[in-house]
């Protein structure tokens, strides 16, 4: 069906939430991930560019198609091969309704198309929600399933669902190289039962998660995802709660989308935070308005080279294949119009 007749979805307000933040190749080895931090010389010659395009094949459902710069017709994932990105970041939500651009990301779904990003050569980054829609820095739902439940029934529900979908990942041949616990979890995960306010609750059930990912795929690295890392007391107050309970990950992974002048500062934050833990860190979203093209390519470049320079291993980019009026989201780094992606890709290949 063509995009022009596809009826639109209800808008996202995911991002939203995320707008406060601009105001301010390969798997990584475990040997990494336990020890210290690499050299920013080490991480540069690695350094990941990847891109969360979760939506990709409910957009392609309906109707809509993507050109390269040239004005040709080609699949996606070639098309951003083409930028040198070499990871795919996909979220996973519960019991998803099939709202277009709000559901749909089932572990099934998920596992069908990271076939296709195997296929293409690139990496992978599960994304748990632990939800049945959009959590992110605001909101922690837990699914609809696990409402009423007490701590210890969540507890024995979060290791049946992380081990069954890990067995799913597994069974069809596309473990991850990364997966994300938690979707920007600074208020804690599956609120109120595992809200940071209850750091022991919130630790055990990230713990469950963490042992029956190492369960399914022990050379997964298993990361801690917090947003609006220019917020450093958040960031600290987080680790050090989830520390002291004794919680485990193998990375720290940021969301910024801050403008390229506060690149370098936020980057430091990031840093800074995950030395303390000797842990290493990427960026695991980055966006910018699609119609600020120069300033976004700037940002773009600024955080690539901030995080290269810092140690930082990767950057992924949030959405940027999502087009009007498949969403509202206006994020991305695609012209709805020409359907060819904008000059904010070339960021990835100019830092």
């Amino acid at each position: 069906m063509h995009p022009n007749n596809t009826p639109r979805p209800t808008p996202i307000s995911r991002r939203t939430l995320l707008k406060a933040t601009t105001a301010t190749a390969g798997a990584v080895t475990m040997a990494a991930a336990f020890g210290e931090l690499t050299s920013p010389a080490d991480a540069a010659t690695g350094f990941v560019k990847g891109v969360d395009i979760s939506w990709a094949p409910q957009m392609e459902a309906h109707g809509y198609f993507w050109k390269n710069a040239s004005g040709q017709t080609q699949d996606l994932l070639t098309i951003l091969k083409g930028y040198g990105i070499t990871a795919v970041r996909l979220r996973t939500f519960v019991n998803p309704s099939s709202d277009p651009a709000n559901g749909h990301c089932g572990i099934e779904e998920v596992a069908a198309f990271a076939k296709r990003v195997k296929a293409a050569g690139m990496s992978i980054m599960l994304d748990y929600m632990f939800g049945d829609t959009w959590n992110s820095v605001g909101v922690q739902n837990p699914p609809a399933a696990w409402k009423s439940m007490g701590y210890s029934q969540m507890l024995s529900a979060m290791n049946d669902y992380v081990f069954h979908t890990m067995n799913v990942m597994k069974y069809n041949d596309v473990l991850p190289t990364w997966v994300q616990i938690g979707n920007e979890i600074n208020s804690g995960i599956c609120r109120p039962v595992g809200s940071i306010s209850s750091p022991a609750q919130m630790t055990g059930l990230l713990n469950a998660a963490y042992t029956q990912v190492k369960a399914v795929s022990p050379s997964s690295t298993v990361c801690i995802h917090l947003a609006q890392p220019q917020k450093y007391d958040v960031m600290t107050t987080f680790f050090s709660r989830y520390a002291a309970s004794g919680g485990k990950w193998d990375m720290s992974v940021f969301s910024s989308y801050g403008s390229a002048d506060l690149a370098p500062g936020i980057v430091a934050n990031m840093q800074k935070i995950s030395a303390a833990y000797g842990k290493p860190f990427l960026q695991s979203e980055f966006g910018g308005r699609v119609d600020r093209v120069s300033s976004t390519q700037a940002s773009l470049v600024a955080y690539i080279k901030a995080l290269k320079a810092t140690g930082g291993q990767g950057l992924f980019y949030w959405e940027p294949e999502g087009m009007s009026p498949f969403t509202g989201y206006n994020m991305g780094a695609w012209d709805s119009s020409t359907k060819r992606p904008t000059a904010i890709m070339n960021g990835f290949t100019q830092a």
